[in-house]
């Protein structure tokens, strides 16, 4: 009878591991399109995480609906259950599985945490820990069928052509790009250029060092495609690293509620190749600047006009001036104004054509 307990056990051990590894495989297609480097070390994290859930979860139900079923008193049976006492290994066991598991968990998401180099407050608010982080040591891999499942035809085509050559990241310069944030817009700098943005372009393929810099209060640098998120501290300057490995148009937010229309505080992020990435360079430098539409200040000025007189807000800042493909003059402005964003169906600007496939 015991050895029959015990193979019933392990029969039942090993269809909860393989359901629970099949749940969380099925994670990475909850998940966007990995788009960067870190994207794999999250979801492999993300994954690990939901398998080891669902497995607790499965075995612990299933020990409840057993026990209800075959183990329920018999009706109209009031009597007390057998007198049992403790068992020390029982307990033993019990309370060291949750520590090891929880020792085990810890280990490896500081592991993550740690390969991509991301600042918490500590690093970022104490002037004796420096405030320059380590480069993140993540490496991309070759798409499988799992992220291939995540996209259509046109996707899966881009993805394949942005794993292209990825040994070779090592080798590549750096692109330094600089972040300002503020209520409620992101602007882009980059270095050696006159060139700034209100819309992010990066390289494929290329580390990307950013320099993150808060003009007022706490914003949260957030790309879901990326799974990259940085929280951005007023007057201190913070580097944050990544490596974008996959083409197309993807969704920068802040992720810090920072006053009431931070919700407007969204920037498109442009991955393209290199050689699209210079030939923009080239043509936003040629640009006259030009005045950002921003949606923060445009909703600011018509809701003012409604706002009961002493209620306190936050005055968003002015427009920035950047580098644009369009320009819609005028007459109240000094400079021209930008083309609105995001760009109206009637408009004719064409991002690049490696963005463009990677976006059909």
């Amino acid at each position: 009878m015991k050895i029959r307990n015990v193979l019933i056990l392990s029969v039942v051990a090993i269809a909860l591991t393989a359901v629970s590894l099949q749940i969380g495989q099925w994670t990475y297609s909850w998940m966007p399109p990995q788009a960067a480097a870190e994207s794999h070390l999250v979801d492999k994290l993300f994954s690990f995480l939901i398998t080891l859930g669902a497995f607790i979860f499965l075995g612990v139900t299933g020990t409840l609906i057993y026990s209800a079923i075959f183990h329920r008193a018999e009706k109209y049976d009031t009597s007390d259950g057998p007198p049992i006492e403790g068992n020390i290994t029982l307990e033993i066991v019990w309370t060291a599985i949750p520590v090891l598991l929880v020792f085990w968990i810890a280990g490896y998401s500081y592991q993550i945490y740690e390969q991509m180099g991301i600042q918490g407050p500590m690093e970022a608010m104490h002037l004796h820990i420096p405030t320059v982080m380590k480069s993140a040591s993540a490496a991309p891999v070759k798409e499988d069928t799992r992220t291939r499942r995540q996209g259509d035809a046109g996707k899966e085509e881009a993805g394949k052509r942005g794993q292209e050559d990825t040994g070779n990241i090592k080798g590549l310069p750096v692109e330094d790009i600089e972040v300002d944030a503020k209520q409620w817009a992101w602007v882009f700098r980059y270095p050696g250029t006159d060139i700034s943005t209100t819309e992010l372009h990066l390289p494929i393929n290329h580390r990307i060092r950013l320099a993150l810099h808060s003009e007022d209060v706490l914003h949260g640098f957030y790309i879901p495609a990326f799974r990259v998120k940085q929280d951005i501290i007023p007057n201190r300057n913070i580097d944050f690293e990544f490596t974008p490995t996959r083409i197309g148009k993807y969704q920068l937010t802040d992720s810090e509620f920072s006053g009431t229309y931070f919700a407007t505080m969204q920037a498109d992020v442009i991955v393209e190749s290199r050689e699209d990435y210079k030939q923009w360079l080239a043509e936003a430098a040629n640009r006259r600047p030009c005045i950002a539409n921003n949606q923060a200040a445009s909703e600011y000025a018509q809701e003012s006009k409604e706002l009961i007189k002493g209620w306190a807000t936050v005055i968003p800042a002015k427009a920035p001036i950047v580098n644009s493909s369009k320009l819609i003059n005028h007459l109240s402005y000094s400079l021209p104004l930008c083309a609105s964003a995001p760009l109206r169906e009637e408009q004719t600007f064409k991002y690049p054509s490696s963005v463009a496939r990677a976006n059909k």
